[in-house]
C-alpha cells in the first residue's frame, strides 16, 4: 500500500530526497566557478539523463554487494584471437570454458573505439570497436559475467568529434576541453609523463594550448563546463543500459585543475565521485565505482571517502610491495603496511590486484620502500628483461613511475639472479593476493603465466605492450592441454585457489583480518568470517629457503580439528612443527567441510 505524507506518496518523496542530494553536489562542485555561473535546472537535466525523474531504487546504505565468490578476470577485448571470430565473442568462449564458476566478473579494457594508448584516447564513447565485435556480444558477456567497463572520464582522443568541434569552435565539445597561457606557472602539477603538459593547437578561435595531463592524443577535458559533466551522465545510463555493473573510473584522481596546485585530488573531483556514485546507485542499487588512482597509499585510500565515494579502490601498493617481498626474501615492508591497512567498512572494500594492461606502479610504494630499495627493484626487474618508465617532476627531473614486465618473469628470480623457483613464487604471490582482505582481480595473462613480449614492444614502440601480448587460440590451447607447458600449469593451479577460496566464508571481502608476526621469512594473517565461525589462518614462506612453522606460534583453537585447504592435509596436535618448502602457501581452516569438492 503506497503511503502519503504531505500529501506525497512515497516514491515521490524519494524522488524529492535524490533531488536534495544531487542538488548539493551540484553546488558543491560549481559554487565557485565563474566560467559558468547560471546552474538553473542541472540537477534535473542530470536526474533526466540518468531516467531518475520517475521511479527512483533505493540505494541500501553499506550495503555489501559481492562476497567471497568474487573474482574478476582483467583483460583487452582483443588479447585471444581466433579465425572467423569477433575478440569478444572469443573472448566470452575462453571465459565459459576454462573459468565458468570460478569467477564472477570480467573487466574488459576499454572496448571503443579509440586512437592510441591501447584504448585509452577514446573516440567515441558510445560504441563499440568494430574490430572487436558489438553491443550485442557485449550484451552476453554481462549476461553471464558482473562486466566492469572503463569511464575514461578526465581525456578523449584528439581525434575525436569533441576535440574536433572544438577546433572548429562548434558544439558539442567548443568548450569541452582545459586551456592554459603557456606563460603560466605549472610546476606544481603532478604528472605521470614526461611529455609537456600543454600542446598547442589552432583553432577558429586562434591558438589555443590544451591541458594533456598523459599524452597530446589524451586532452583533458573541463569539467568546470557542466555540459562535460551532462555527457558522461549520460554515457554511464548507456553503459548500465548495455549490462555495465562496475565502473573503474580511469584516471579519475587529475580531473579537475585548478592552476597554482599540483591538480591531483582536488575537492571538486571527489564531489563529481560523490554525485556520480548517487546518481548511479539510485539507478542500479548493485551498481559499483572502482577508482583507479595509481598515487600513493594514503591518497588513494581518500577515494573511500565517508562511504560514499568509491565502493572499491585499488589496492595500487600491494604489487610493488608482494613483489619486492617475493625477490628479497623479507616481507618486514609488506607486513608493516598491511598492518597499517585500515579494515573496509561495509559498503567498499579493496580491489586486489597484483599485475594489469600497465606496469607495476612505483608511485604507491612511495614512503613505504626507500628509494635505495626501489633502485635495487627496478635494476632487478631490468635484469628480468623487464622496461622503466618515467613522470616529470616539479623541477623538470624525472622519475621511475612503473615497471613493464609480466608478472610471471617479475618472479622467475630473486635479487640475486634467476632460479628454478619461479613457478612456485608465482603461485605463493597469488595464494597471498586472493587471501587478502578484498575482491580479488587477476590478469588475463597472469591467469596463463605469459611471458613478456619483445616483439609487441618492437612493433609498438611503447614498453607497456611488454604485457599485452595477444594469443592465437590454436597456440593458446595447444599450451593449455600440454601437463608441462608453464601456461597450462599456472592455469590448472590458479584455478584450483580459485575453486577452494570461493568456498569459504572468511574470505568474504570485508572478514576480519589480522596480521601475524611469525618472522621475516614467512608472511602470514588470519581471517575470521563475519559470523565468527570460521578461522583461516593463511601463511607462506616468502623465501627460496625451507621455513619451519610451529604450529602453535598461530594459535590454534585446541578443540577445532584444523586442516590446509590448498593440499588437504590435516593437522592433528597444536604443538606440530611444518617444514615450508620455498614459496609455499598454507590456508589453514576449523572448517574442513569447507574444502568439499
Amino acid at each position: 500500500m503506497v503511503q502519503e505524507l504531505d500529501g506525497m506518496t512515497a516514491q515521490e518523496q524519494r524522488l524529492e530526497r535524490l533531488r536534495d542530494r544531487v542538488e548539493q553536489h551540484v553546488q558543491s562542485i560549481y559554487h565557485d566557478n565563474p566560467l559558468h555561473a547560471d546552474l538553473g535546472g542541472l540537477t534535473d537535466q542530470l536526474l533526466a539523463l540518468m531516467r531518475l525523474d520517475g521511479t527512483v531504487a533505493m540505494p541500501r546504505q553499506y550495503a555489501n554487494h559481492w562476497s567471497e565468490r568474487d573474482a574478476i578476470v582483467i583483460t583487452y577485448g582483443d588479447s585471444l584471437l581466433a579465425e572467423g571470430e569477433k575478440p569478444l565473442a572469443t573472448l566470452k568462449r575462453f571465459l565459459d570454458q576454462h573459468t565458468a564458476g570460478l569467477v564472477s566478473g570480467v573487466h574488459i579494457l576499454p572496448f571503443y573505439p579509440w586512437s592510441s594508448d591501447d584504448g585509452f584516447a577514446v573516440l567515441d564513447y558510445s560504441s563499440v570497436n568494430e574490430a572487436l565485435g558489438d553491443w550485442q556480444h557485449i550484451g552476453a558477456i554481462a549476461a553471464e559475467y558482473d562486466l566492469m567497463a572503463d569511464l575514461v572520464i578526465n581525456h578523449c582522443s584528439s581525434r575525436s568529434l569533441w576535440f574536433e568541434n572544438f577546433l572548429k569552435d562548434q558544439d558539442p565539445g567548443r568548450d569541452y576541453f582545459v586551456t592554459a597561457s603557456p606563460d603560466m606557472d605549472l610546476s606544481a602539477v603532478v604528472r605521470p609523463r614526461t611529455s609537456p603538459l600543454l600542446w598547442e593547437v589552432k583553432t577558429a578561435r586562434g591558438t589555443q594550448w590544451v591541458w594533456c595531463t598523459f599524452s597530446h592524443d589524451q586532452v583533458d577535458l573541463d569539467f568546470r563546463n557542466p555540459e562535460v559533466l551532462k555527457q558522461f551522465v549520460s554515457i554511464i545510463r548507456h553503459y548500465l543500459d548495455n549490462g555495465v555493473r562496475l565502473f573503474r573510473l580511469d584516471a579519475i584522481a587529475f580531473l579537475w585543475k585548478i592552476p597554482d596546485t599540483s591538480c591531483l585530488n582536488l575537492e571538486e573531483t571527489h564531489e563529481i565521485v560523490r554525485l556520480l556514485r548517487t546518481l548511479v546507485e539510485h539507478a542500479r542499487p548493485d551498481a559499483l565505482l572502482i577508482t583507479e588512482t595509481n598515487i600513493p597509499n594514503r591518497e588513494n585510500l581518500s577515494y573511500f571517502g565517508n562511504a560514499n565515494e568509491a565502493h572499491c579502490v585499488y589496492n595500487f601498493s600491494l604489487p610493488p610491495l608482494l613483489l619486492n617481498t617475493l625477490v628479497t626474501g623479507d616481507c618486514a615492508y609488506l607486513k608493516q603496511w598491511v598492518m597499517s591497512m585500515p579494515p573496509a567498512q561495509n559498503g567498499t572494500t579493496y580491489f586486489n590486484f597484483l599485475a594489469s594492461h600497465d606496469g607495476i606502479g612505483l608511485r604507491p610504494a612511495e614512503g613505504l620502500l626507500s628509494d635505495e630499495e626501489l633502485g635495487v627493484l627496478i635494476a632487478t626487474m631490468q635484469g628480468f628483461g623487464g622496461h622503466v618508465s618515467f613522470r616529470a617532476l616539479e623541477d623538470g627531473q624525472s622519475r621511475p613511475y612503473e615497471i613493464n614486465i609480466a608478472l610471471f618473469d617479475a618472479l622467475q628470480g630473486t635479487v640475486r639472479g634467476k632460479d628454478e623457483l619461479g613457478m612456485e613464487r608465482f603461485i605463493c604471490a597469488h595464494a597471498i593476493m586472493l587471501a587478502l582482505e578484498g575482491i580479488p582481480g587477476i590478469y588475463l595473462h597472469s591467469l596463463l603465466g605469459t611471458r613478456n613480449d619483445y616483439e609487441r614492444v618492437k612493433h609498438t614502440g611503447h614498453s607497456r605492450a611488454i604485457n599485452r601480448h595477444q594469443w592465437r587460440m590454436p597456440e593458446l590451447e595447444t599450451a593449455l592441454a600440454d601437463p608441462h607447458s608453464s601456461h597450462g600449469q599456472v592455469l590448472a593451479r590458479l584455478k584450483e585457489l580459485l575453486a577452494v577460496r570461493r568456498r569459504q566464508a572468511a574470505f568474504h571481502p570485508n572478514a576480519t583480518q589480522f596480521t601475524l608476526h611469525l618472522g621475516g621469512a614467512v608472511f602470514g594473517f588470519w581471517r575470521q568470517s563475519m559470523d565468527r565461525r570460521q578461522s583461516i589462518f593463511c601463511i607462506s614462506n616468502i623465501s627460496d629457503l625451507p621455513q619451519q612453522l610451529n604450529l602453535l606460534d598461530i594459535n590454534l583453537i585446541e578443540h577445532h580439528q584444523w586442516m590446509d585447504l590448498i593440499s588437504g592435509e590435516h593437522y592433528t596436535s597444536r604443538d606440530q612443527q611444518l617444514t615450508l618448502a620455498p614459496y609455499q602457501s598454507l590456508w589453514i581452516t576449523n572448517l574442513p567441510d569447507h574444502a568439499a569438492p
